[in-house]
């Protein structure tokens, strides 16, 4: 089994009905493989923020819900994450592609990487990094995580984990 398929199995076996991605060449194949799942209804968003109040928005009409989005998105998000998501305690897995780190082709993603993680521990967002393939077996137990203490979570993922660009 693919890791993206591994991914969108996962989701669906927590119960993930509403997904909505921003475009990313790393995620492609997750978001491929979402866009034909028939137990997860895929909106793409815009932007970022965007996604965040569709899920918000999923969650409050009683749907589970996820968000796939790259890194250099996070500054974006913030005040969605603090006044919306945190605020009302709302679940949310993120998956992160983690552009700028080595082996990253385009200059300008390394700027927001080197800011990622420290925004994400200063909003006390539990992070995960995936490095190798292997990491995916995480990725149940991540899950249920975020449903049963409801807060955001991110996964990210880097250029190691998907083989490259």
């Amino acid at each position: 089994m693919s890791i993206s398929s591994k991914i969108v199995e996962d989701f669906v076996n927590n119960n993930i009905e509403f997904v909505t991605t921003v475009p990313c060449k790393q995620l492609a194949g997750v978001i491929d493989n979402i866009e034909t799942s028939k137990d997860i209804f895929h909106i793409p968003s815009n932007k970022e923020d965007e996604g965040i109040g569709l899920c918000a928005g999923a969650y409050m009409g009683g749907k589970r819900s996820a968000i796939i989005m790259q890194n250099t998105a996070i500054g974006v998000t913030i005040n969605t994450l603090v006044t919306l998501t945190q605020y009302y305690r709302m679940p949310l897995p993120m998956l992160i592609s983690y552009r700028g780190e080595l082996g990253e082709p385009v200059a300008c993603q390394v700027e927001m990487a080197v800011h990622t993680k420290a925004l994400l521990a200063q909003l006390n967002i539990p992070t995960y990094h995936f490095h190798d393939e292997k990491d995916v077996g995480e990725l149940n137990a991540i899950l249920a995580y975020t449903f049963m203490c409801n807060k955001p979570v991110a996964i990210l993922t880097d250029a190691t984990f998907w083989k490259g660009y």
